[in-house]
């Protein structure tokens, strides 16, 4: 299980990568995060950083319907945050293979 302190650094890489593919609202948000990571994310941290996001302008809010009638307000990737996301996907690449080098040498003591 990843605690909570292990994911917080990343969950802005999480929603932005979510969003590349199509616009979405914080439930909708949640529920692909379950099943694609199976991390349960608190709603609390999600709108933090949704919020934290669109201050940031890398996503774009607007009002919106959802597939049951519904009113949401729906996020989107801006062009920043497809800027952003590319470089925090290379940073992740590098933080990876630093961790993985420190993993392998513990695995061999």
């Amino acid at each position: 299980m990843i605690s909570a302190d292990a994911i917080r650094g990343h969950i802005d890489l999480i929603v932005l990568s979510l969003l590349s593919t199509s616009p979405s609202y914080a439930y909708e948000l949640a529920k692909t995060i379950t099943e694609i990571g199976g991390y349960t994310i608190k709603q609390t941290t999600l709108y933090s950083a949704l919020k934290r996001l669109e201050a940031a302008a890398l996503v774009a809010s607007y009002a919106g319907t959802s597939g049951s009638g519904k009113p949401r307000t729906y996020y989107r990737l801006t062009d920043g945050g497809a800027a952003h996301l590319s470089d925090k996907l290379s940073e992740w690449e590098d933080t990876k293979a630093l961790i993985d080098r420190f993993a392998a040498r513990a695995t061999t003591l």
